[in-house]
């Protein structure tokens, strides 16, 4: 099993990452998992939180960063840690029920970064 840091490297993860920003479907990542947001071109103008640790690597991408238990930018759900669970699960089935989010595509208009192997 991979971590998002080793994923971040994978061009088939970030690839499938990318296509759901591009399809306008909601995404939801705790923790470590906006690593893989950066390398999938998608952060930049984006508010998000995530792990204490990656958020100087979030903002560097462009992407505010706010220390919120949950976090929701037009059809993307953030987390920072295994403690938000209950609300980022809530948040997300919210979001995926409400479908297709037309700033999810806006937000993958940039190319992607290259994969980093």
């Amino acid at each position: 099993m991979a971590n998002p840091d080793q994923l971040r490297g994978s061009e088939e993860a970030v690839a499938f990452v990318r296509a759901f920003f591009d399809a306008g479907k909601p995404v939801a990542a705790i923790c470590h998992a906006p690593w893989l947001l950066v390398e999938a071109g998608v952060a930049d103008g984006r508010t998000l939180t995530g792990y204490p640790t990656i958020r100087t690597d979030l903002r560097n991408a462009g992407a505010t960063v706010v220390d919120e238990e949950v976090v929701v930018d037009d059809g993307l759900v953030t987390s920072r840690n295994p403690d938000d669970i209950p609300a980022f699960c809530a948040k997300m089935i919210e979001e995926f029920a409400e479908g297709r989010h037309r700033g999810q595509s806006k937000s993958a208009g940039e190319s992607p970064r290259p994969a980093v192997n």
